[in-house]
């Protein structure tokens, strides 16, 4: 029961990053274009990305689509890890790497209110 709802609080936290971060780029935020402008990614590529992170995040929330939202969600942190990995920023690695984790581990315990248990 304890791990259930650590678990919970996990997902929680995992799709309010999405929201938050999938927002930032959707919206077009200096920060997140200059970001992913250095990997000549266009603002309209920034802001599916960000369509992409929030649907991600959505999907995590319901448990026939739980692992497919964490699977984009983790796809788009690692998209993320390699390009500042090409550009040798291992700060930018080091950043990222704890939320992939945390997608990985969110499918590793499953949805809370699946029936795999």
């Amino acid at each position: 029961m304890i791990l259930k709802i650590m678990n919970s609080i996990l997902i929680l936290v995992a799709v309010a990053m999405g929201l938050k971060q999938g927002w930032a780029m959707l919206s077009g935020k200096p920060e997140m274009l200059e970001m992913f402008s250095k990997w000549n990614f266009s603002k309209t590529a920034v802001m599916v990305n960000g369509a992409i992170t929030i649907i991600a995040a959505l999907m995590i929330l319901f448990p026939k689509t739980f692992v497919w939202g964490n699977f984009l969600m983790a796809a788009g942190i690692l998209m993320i890890i390699c390009l500042s990995l090409l550009d040798k920023d291992l700060k930018g690695v080091a950043i990222e790497l704890p939320f992939l984790l945390l997608n990985l581990v969110i499918i590793y315990l499953q949805h809370p209110l699946s029936k795999l248990h």
